[in-house]
């Protein structure tokens, strides 16, 4: 590891320390629906097309905010809409306008397959703000992880491509069956005008548990990783990896920023049944409290102390190991239900050397 890399972890390691004491929300999710076209086979919430938890009122999520504008300058804060898929919402397009009414920039993550141009014209009028849509793999190794789909997603590339004033990106989870088919599906994304990828890794959440494929080994995520850093200086597409972790000597060189789990820090979720919780990876019993029985702002302002103030998380493989001071235990969201690590990307970096 460089000095460089050190001086910037030091730097980061003294941001936490202020964010723990100050922690503005920086960016909310709202999972708008548990419903969704598709079914995916890693998806860590199990979204189905008919899901047993009904999609929440607009004007329930929209008291939350105006809760929030009382805290903090909306302006600063970008709610992003998840689902599921947010597209299956009938009244997507007033959810978009009523968010942006209210003064808070927002965006939405999609399959693409429902998301045409008439659609899009509208959301964007809307209001919106960021768009990312999932590609995983060329045509055989995107249709095996998410169904028939891969024609839809590349169309709504297509669209995104020729929309101004949009940010977007496309996003990949990396997995056994298209690891291989990276250096191609880059070339592709190249071809049909992406400028911003990002990858990322699967957890043992939801529907992903059941299927050993969707896992890599060591020596191949060290190569996502030699990948990642390889693209990166080859400058034809701005790639990144996502927040799965700490990364070691890759913090630095395989994403923009250097890592820190901001769950409870800078970011918030609104769950489709009211809870409210660290952000959207998170499936595990850690919900600080529920909209449906408190004010989101209380919520916000005095809990949420298990994912701020971590020292009960130095413990098993993380009680002397070297590089807690910047994991500080990883991302909450490969925690269980009893704060068991479920997965670590640091270890299973070493574990390839």
């Amino acid at each position: 590891m460089t000095t460089r890399q050190i001086f910037a972890l030091e730097r980061m390691r003294q941001q936490r320390v202020w964010l723990e004491k100050n922690h503005p929300l920086r960016q909310l999710f709202w999972e708008c629906t548990l419903r969704c076209n598709l079914a995916c086979r890693h998806c860590g919430s199990d979204c189905r097309k008919e899901a047993a938890t009904p999609d929440m009122p607009l004007g329930d999520f929209l008291r939350v905010l105006d809760d929030v504008a009382t805290m903090t300058r909306p302006e600063t804060v970008l709610v992003n809409t998840v689902g599921g898929e947010p597209l299956v919402r009938p009244d997507i397009v007033e959810c978009g306008r009523e968010i942006s009414r209210r003064g808070f920039p927002w965006g939405f993550v999609t399959n693409g397959v429902l998301l045409t141009e008439p659609m899009l014209r509208e959301i964007i009028d809307a209001g919106l703000r960021t768009v990312a849509v999932s590609l995983d793999g060329l045509e055989p190794e995107h249709n095996w992880l998410r169904g028939d789909s891969f024609g839809g997603a590349i169309e709504a590339i297509g669209l995104l491509t020729r929309t101004r004033n949009l940010a977007w990106d496309v996003i990949t989870c990396v997995n056994q069956r298209n690891l291989a088919t990276l250096p191609q599906l880059k070339q592709h994304l190249i071809d049909i005008g992406v400028r911003k990828w990002r990858i990322f890794t699967i957890f043992p959440q939801g529907r992903a548990r059941l299927n050993g494929e969707l896992f890599l080994t060591p020596a191949q995520y060290r190569s996502v990783m030699e990948f990642i850093k390889s693209t990166r200086a080859e400058g034809q597409i701005r790639l990144s990896y996502s927040c799965e972790g700490y990364l070691g000597d890759y913090e630095g060189v395989a994403r923009d920023h250097i890592y820190r789990c901001d769950a409870g820090l800078m970011t918030a979720s609104v769950l489709a049944n009211g809870d409210i919780s660290g952000c959207m990876s998170i499936r595990s019993r850690w919900a600080q409290g529920n909209i449906y029985r408190d004010r989101f702002s209380d919520v916000w302002q005095h809990r949420f102390e298990p994912m701020r103030h971590r020292r009960w998380m130095r413990k098993d493989a993380c009680a002397k190991c070297e590089a807690w001071d910047w994991c500080v235990g990883g991302p909450f969201h490969l925690r269980g239900d009893n704060g068991e690590m479920l997965h670590c990307n640091y270890r299973t970096l070493t574990e390839a050397d």
